[in-house]
């Protein structure tokens, strides 16, 4: 059969450039296939090609030159991928397939010309907000005000958002109940402080998720750390290194390693999973860069996500009975990324009234991953699905998480089979159980709301 040349051009596209996925970490796979019972998108579709096993062939493949790397299989399993690394927690060899992942998509967007539409759609998408928080936070006020005006729940009754293919992506967002908060402009300062921690306001959960920041500030407080927000800090950059945007993920790093060096000594506390995955990869992220490897390191060593830290320790009392019965969804990058299981649970196990009831398939990921339920909706539904069907079968009152994307792909996937059980954050049972907003045991000091907002 006769070879177009296009089919011959493309079988001779190897990795090149930057980012090239690092040869050593292809060879450290022994394809002994530990990885896939663990993995979500080989649980639903049964097929190799599905499987971590199955993409490290492909990319072995492409680096010895026995694959293209513009074969359209290699780039829908490079997409495929929900890139939650439950392979790595599970794997022998101690396989890093998440660098490898990033780094396989990075050449993808190097070497394929994606279509204006698309192009278009991640600028708008994620260049735009995601570089500059500020963009974000206005953004968000406007969603706040659609939301309190009626307009959202008038146009979800009328079937408007249904016609216009909205009505899924609205779903996704929860109430906003308070404004965004801003770097510089809060603080928590106990009684008597034992420690300092800075907290990472991030992007989604600075504006969206505002009040589990706040609620976080309150609960470190309690125990002791003098808290603040520092200022210029940007987004952490997680959704870049996921879609292949490794320039523009380092751009963001190299802002927050500064403006955290500037804020002092003490922990930089994080309460999204996917945040704090990718601030403790930094010097990965950075490795090659002579002005930053050595600082990210540093940086990277003091990131903690907040149950990481205050599960390092007994809970400060005293804490008011919470009532009721929780389960525990684990958010991947917390689990799998960062290893950090046992923490939450025992944290949950010390608000005194409160009972914890485990869900089958705790750690299977959830089906969020950043924007994939947005771009691959039929399998994030399908694992959403199966996650809303192990939390209705603990019969808990509400279910707790740890990171934004869970908590809405979570508060979606039970809607969308009949339920209506509350997606907490940890640290917001734990603020309840400090008594909130209305506790007296520290002070929330507002800076000079005067100065200018800083990036």
């Amino acid at each position: 059969m006769a070879i177009s040349l296009v089919e011959e051009l493309r079988k001779q596209v190897p990795f090149s450039g930057h980012d090239v996925p690092e040869d050593d970490l292809l060879r450290d796979c022994v394809h002994c296939g530990m990885c896939l019972p663990t993995c979500p998108t080989y649980r639903l579709t049964g097929q190799e090609a599905s499987s971590p096993r199955g993409r490290l062939w492909l990319m072995k493949s492409v680096a010895d030159g026995r694959l293209s790397l513009l074969d359209p299989e290699f780039d829908e399993q490079m997409y495929q991928c929900l890139n939650c690394r439950a392979c790595e927690a599970v794997c022998p060899s101690g396989v890093q397939y998440g660098p490898l992942v990033e780094a396989s998509r990075a050449q993808l967007e190097q070497h394929r010309r994606r279509p204006v539409w698309q192009r278009f759609a991640r600028k708008a998408a994620l260049s735009w907000p995601f570089q500059d928080v500020r963009r974000m936070r206005a953004g968000v006020k406007v969603l706040r005000l659609y939301q309190k005006s009626g307009v959202s729940a008038l146009l979800r009754r009328s079937g408007v958002l249904r016609l216009i293919s909205l009505e899924n992506l609205e779903r996704m967002v929860p109430p906003i109940s308070e404004p965004p908060m801003i770097p510089g402009k809060e603080m928590w300062q106990p009684r008597n402080a034992t420690g300092t921690a800075h907290v990472f306001n991030g992007c989604v959960m600075g504006s969206v998720f505002s009040n589990v920041n706040r609620a976080t500030g309150r609960v470190l407080a309690h125990n002791g750390y003098s808290t603040d927000v520092p200022v210029s800090q940007q987004c952490c950059g997680a959704l870049f290194s996921h879609t292949g945007m490794l320039d523009e993920a380092r751009k963001l790093a190299r802002t927050n390693i500064a403006a955290f060096e500037r804020a002092g000594d003490g922990p930089i506390v994080v309460n999204a999973a996917g945040c704090g995955s990718a601030l403790k990869e930094y010097p990965h992220l950075l490795k090659d860069d002579p002005d930053y490897a050595e600082r990210a390191k540093v940086f990277s060593e003091r990131v903690k996500d907040v149950s990481e830290l205050l599960a390092s320790h007994a809970l400060a009392g005293p804490m008011n009975v919470v009532g009721g019965t929780v389960t525990y969804q684990e958010p991947c990058h917390l689990a799998h990324a960062q290893r950090i299981s046992a923490e939450p649970r025992k944290l949950l196990m010390q608000v005194p009234g409160l009972d914890l009831v485990e869900m089958k398939e705790a750690s299977l990921c959830c089906g969020s991953a950043g924007i994939y339920n947005v771009i691959r909706r039929k399998m994030a539904d399908d694992l959403g699905d199966r996650k809303a069907h192990h939390i209705v079968g603990t019969h808990a009152d509400q279910v707790v998480t740890a990171n934004p994307g869970c908590h809405m792909q979570l508060r979606t996937s039970l809607m969308r089979n009949g339920e209506e059980k509350p997606v907490r954050h940890i640290v917001e049972i734990l603020d309840e159980a400090y008594g909130g907003k209305e506790t007296a045991m520290h002070q929330r000091w507002a800076v000079d709301q005067s100065l200018t907002e800083a990036p």
